[in-house]
């Protein structure tokens, strides 16, 4: 009982600083994305090939977040994208407090879209709000066609998930079609989307709802 009260509490207070930051990008106009995903999801690589074929659609930004290392984020920052690094030293997600302290950090009058890409896992992060507006899941072939079904919260959370990697299905023995259709059985509302990094086969259709008017998936 009292394990559940004290997370009670610290997802209490974590939901109103998620909602602090929430009003403050919109007051900026400022779209946001929390991407979660597995570790090798291809959750960087999916945003690199977005900004290299889309990026003067939207003044974008980046707040990565990785157990070690700024390795991403230097990924993010050489296409000349404002990119932020937050290390947990062994925390399995970001939170709402954390988001908050790196707003300062980049250049919000000039940002259009804010992208997080939390820590590698499809557990910790669903629990904690960030003040995304979408809730983005990065799931690649290479993980089975059953990852909707085995961590349903993820998808059930989410308003749209990216299946990557998918030039490398028959090497693999996975149908994507098969990988959506389990994730539609958990979330029927779910927007999906097909990619390739390596042949950037399904990125425009991505980047057109990435890049999309502020009345998709823009919560109050």
């Amino acid at each position: 009982m009292v394990k559940v009260t004290i997370k009670s509490k610290v997802l209490s207070k974590n939901d109103q600083i998620a909602q602090s930051n929430r009003l403050r990008l919109h007051e900026k106009g400022i779209r946001s994305f929390n991407m979660i995903g597995s570790p090798g999801s291809g959750k960087t690589s999916l945003l690199e090939a977005v900004f290299q074929s889309c990026g003067d659609k939207a003044n974008c930004a980046v707040i990565e977040g990785d157990v070690k290392t700024d390795n991403d984020m230097q990924r993010i920052a050489a296409l000349g994208v404002p990119a932020v690094q937050i290390q947990t030293e062994g925390a399995c997600h970001l939170n709402a407090e954390q988001i908050e302290s790196k707003l300062e950090n980049l250049p919000l009058d000039d940002t259009n879209l804010l992208v997080i890409e939390n820590v590698g896992n499809l557990i910790c992060p669903v629990s904690y709000d960030l003040g995304e507006d979408c809730r983005l899941i990065v799931i690649s072939v290479t993980e089975g066609e059953d990852k909707p079904l085995k961590y349903p919260s993820a998808f059930i959370s989410a308003d749209a998930i990216v299946i990557t990697k998918i030039d490398l299905a028959p090497y693999v023995d996975v149908v994507p079609q098969q990988l959506k259709a389990n994730a539609l059985s958990i979330n029927p509302n779910l927007k999906v989307f097909m990619t390739s990094a390596k042949t950037g086969e399904g990125i425009d259709k991505f980047a057109d709802f990435f890049y999309a008017p502020d009345e998709n998936n823009i919560k109050e």
